[in-house]
């Protein structure tokens, strides 16, 4: 009875879900999309995947969880799990929810009014949530109602057979962010007010200061340092917006620093686009970033607070190159293009140098695959032969073509390595592109061993 109504309402739903994920801007902790793989039960190998937007408005959303045998790459069968929200250390929510073809789709409202209701049908073994044709799994009520961090611990219950009881199979984390704006009046070198903005991305940031004298933005965030909460991040960010009138902090580009760690350049890009009478410094920290910088507090031999304490200050020093290392580190990419402008129905020329991960040589007869990546779908591709070890391409953006963009060059020299630049298309104007996302695959930890904190990307 429990498999009848798993067919069309699903597609459909699964439809839907892929839809709203891949429209939705993903920033933050929480980027939208997380595998968990090499999972095993009862002798099989599964991977938990969730689909968990960024919210920032109070509209209707949807949470995707699914389950997927190694083997065969399909669904798993009768599925239920156990999901609990926190946010801020209190429970939202913890209920059983079953999905009979593997794939979970809740439909969230979230509202300011009451307590947490859940809408669906109930079976009579867990008493766990599904959704029928006509009746969707709903959550409605104070979900997501403030900016921050949200964790969802999920749990296998059943597989297999909806009596099949799972136990003491382990708890899975995922966590999503509520992009939340804060406004901060400080205080110029003539003493008139300036209004600075901060947008987060991740968590609720505390102690903005700007320095007059010294000319340095600080503020502060909670962040738990445990490796284990690391491995699952895929991207800290954070904006700092204030008036492109405000001359005395204006400048070329900026340095930053986390718990006094400089930063590398590509973790801190400057947006002069998005906003007309505005500038936004965005902070982008990545996985290898945050592991680089906090192997970095371990060796001052202090206690590593449990809050990350950005430090934003001016610099006039230029950002391209940029620079990216495969993960095994036996190939370094340097990686420009021009204009820095990037106009729909205008060539780009991405200029690049494939080089010795360990000496920085250039390599001569490098083949590579040059890959322009949006949304999760390629929309180029192209093979080609560095004879000299440096060459270009060139990819001209359409209208349409616009946010989040990844450059990809993979088979270097035909082996399996590879690495990643990003930078967004801005849809707003559809017609600049700002880096704010760099080399996601490449380990940031070969910096400081290959060619030391000096060098910067």
């Amino acid at each position: 009875m429990l498999k009848a109504f798993w067919n069309e309402k699903i597609l459909s739903l699964m439809l839907v879900g892929i839809l709203i994920f891949q429209l939705s801007n993903a920033y933050g902790h929480g980027i939208g999309f997380e595998t968990i793989s090499g999972i095993d039960i009862d002798e099989k190998e599964i991977s938990i995947t969730t689909e968990l937007p960024i919210f920032s408005e109070s509209e209707e959303k949807q949470l995707l969880v699914s389950t997927t045998e190694k083997k065969g790459k399909e669904n798993a069968k009768n599925v239920t799990y156990l999901i609990g929200l926190f946010h801020e250390n209190e429970m939202i929510f913890r209920n059983y929810f079953f999905a009979p073809e593997g794939l979970l789709a809740i439909e969230i409202s979230p509202s300011q009014d009451g307590e947490v209701q859940i809408f669906g049908e109930q079976d009579d073994f867990l008493g766990a949530w599904y959704a029928t044709e006509s009746q969707p799994i709903q959550l409605v009520g104070p979900i997501f109602e403030s900016g921050g961090l949200y964790t969802f611990e999920i749990e296998i219950r059943t597989i297999d057979e909806p009596t099949n009881i799972i136990e003491n199979q382990g708890v899975y984390r995922a966590d999503v962010s509520i992009s939340e704006t804060t406004d901060h009046l400080q205080k110029n070198l003539g003493g008139a007010d300036v209004l600075f903005r901060m947008k987060s991305y991740f968590d609720t940031i505390s102690g903005f200061n700007y320095d007059v004298q010294e000319k340095i933005v600080t503020f502060e965030m909670p962040f738990d340092w445990n490796d284990n909460i690391i491995s699952h991040i895929p991207v800290v960010h954070e904006e700092v917006h204030f008036p492109k009138a405000f001359s005395e902090f204006l400048s070329p580009s900026y340095i930053g620093k986390v718990n006094g760690i400089e930063l590398f350049k590509s973790s801190v890009t400057v947006d002069d686009y998005t906003e007309e009478d505005e500038r936004i410094v965005h902070f982008v920290l990545l996985t290898d970033h945050l592991k680089f910088i906090k192997n970095e507090l371990k060796k001052t031999g202090e206690e590593i607070p449990e809050k990350i304490i950005f430090i934003l200050s001016n610099s006039q020093e230029n950002q391209f190159p940029m620079a990216g290392y495969t993960r095994d580190e036996q190939f370094r990419i340097d990686l420009s293009w021009e204009p820095i402008e990037v106009l729909p129905d205008q060539d780009t020329t991405f200029i690049f140098t494939i080089r010795d991960g360990s000496t920085s040589e250039p390599l001569r007869k490098s083949t590579y695959d040059f890959v322009i990546v949006q949304g999760g779908n390629e929309i180029h591709r192209v093979s080609g032969e560095a004879v000299i070890g440096g060459g270009f391409e060139k990819f001209t953006f359409s209208e349409e073509q616009t946010g989040p963009t990844i450059v990809k060059f993979e088979n270097i020299r035909g082996t399996e390595a590879e690495t990643e630049f990003g930078f967004v298309v801005v849809p707003e104007f559809g017609t600049m592109a700002i880096i704010i996302l760099v080399v996601a695959i490449s380990s940031v930890i070969i910096f400081s061993r290959n060619v030391g904190l000096n060098f910067r990307i």
